[in-house]
């Protein structure tokens, strides 16, 4: 099988994840819930993990790393930390359903849309400038969109967000792993990321880093302070209830060293250099339509087929071993955007462990189905 759909869940891992995550599940306990040796190394490996994110993101005090059970999880503690009910929040127009449908679920929220062209910076920083004003609660944005790649200007709309005294949520997921991502250096409220794309982690981890308070989206016990019914005041225990995902943090620890040793810089390059061509080959090809936008686009190929629907498309390269994501992709905001929310499309995306003789193929497959489309 060619696997093509990294921005959902990177499917081949260094090793060392998976071998992390069987040690773990046999050896260590939990964190903060005994003296002996498998608990002690439970916390050991868990302050381990906040250390290397730290390292990696930006965040001066290990401690604001939290460990979540994904990206949305994160985005949700963090929606709910800064917007009250009857509040107002700015989103952009490629926002993904982990944040929109957080926002709505709160009474009374207006969110307004800072949407500006596909893959055009300048346009999607203009519409911040317009829609961050006074009364707005928080701005919510994603680094990279997961539908098409576009990288958004998140260093230009945090300095705005700083300079108008707004909180800034950044959801990470499709840049945690390749582009750089700073907390204290945007100074934004919170940082939310999942640990299984970008990051080469298991699935069911993320991490969420805290620039600002928090409010607990779970309560329970956390190991400290136990004769007290609120929960601690101090991270991370105060979002960290209950028993931790140790051997999901273990593999995550793991795949953050992997991307460390590589260098995310190194990943992105390779990534796009991967898009890039499969963007060049596919726009010889009569009848379908890819959406490029040059050094704005990070390493995924979003494309149509005139004729021929998204997910028959998705279905015919299942069927053939190629592994893309088709449709809407939890993200329709971003479709109205781009003005592709009738169609959907096909999106190709990668990870380090790609090889251009597998793009080559999977081209020649889209080649041969697009020419079956109804033209």
């Amino acid at each position: 099988m060619i696997y093509l759909d990294s921005a959902a869940t990177t499917l081949e891992k260094p090793g060392a994840v998976p071998r992390a995550s069987a040690w773990a599940m046999t050896h260590l306990a939990s964190p903060g819930r005994g003296g002996h040796a498998p608990g002690m190394g439970a916390a050991k490996l868990m302050y381990q993990m906040r250390e290397q994110a730290a390292r990696l993101f930006g965040v001066s005090d290990p401690e604001r790393v939290v460990l979540t059970c994904n990206a949305t999880h994160g985005l949700n503690i963090a929606i709910h930390s800064l917007v009250r009910p009857g509040g107002t929040v700015v989103i952009s127009g490629y926002e993904h359903n982990a944040v929109t449908r957080p926002l709505y679920a709160i009474p009374g929220v207006k969110v307004k849309e800072a949407a500006g062209p596909l893959f055009d910076s300048d346009g999607v920083y203009a519409a911040f400038e317009r829609e961050v004003t006074a009364d707005v609660d928080a701005v919510v944005c994603n680094h990279v969109s997961n539908v098409f790649g576009f990288i958004q200007p998140v260093e230009r709309i945090a300095q705005l967000c700083r300079a108008r005294g707004v909180p800034l949520i950044v959801d990470a997921s499709q840049s945690a792993g390749t582009l750089s991502v700073d907390l204290e250096g945007w100074g934004a409220s919170f940082v939310a990321m999942p640990g299984h794309k970008g990051l080469y982690g298991p699935q069911g981890t993320g991490l969420l880093l805290c620039g600002g308070d928090a409010r607990p989206l779970l309560y329970g016990g956390t190991g400290s302070l136990s004769a007290r019914q609120d929960m601690p005041d101090f991270l991370p225990d105060r979002l960290e209830a209950g028993t931790h995902n140790v051997c999901g943090a273990a593999g995550l620890l793991a795949g953050m060293k992997f991307v460390s040793r590589t260098g995310a810089v190194r990943i992105h390059r390779h990534e796009q250099a991967l898009a890039r061509r499969m963007m060049d080959r596919l726009e010889r090809v009569p009848g379908v339509s890819v959406f490029r936008g040059g050094e704005n686009q990070s390493g995924l190929c979003s494309m149509t087929i005139g004729g021929m629907d998204c997910e028959e498309m998705g279905e015919a390269l299942a069927r053939r071993g190629i592994a893309v994501r088709a449709g809407l992709h939890c993200a329709p905001l971003a479709h109205q955007t781009a003005g592709t929310q009738d169609t959907g499309t096909v999106r190709l995306s990668f990870s380090a462990f790609n090889r251009q003789d597998q793009v080559d193929r999977a081209a020649a497959v889209i080649r041969e189905l697009a020419g079956t489309a109804k033209q």
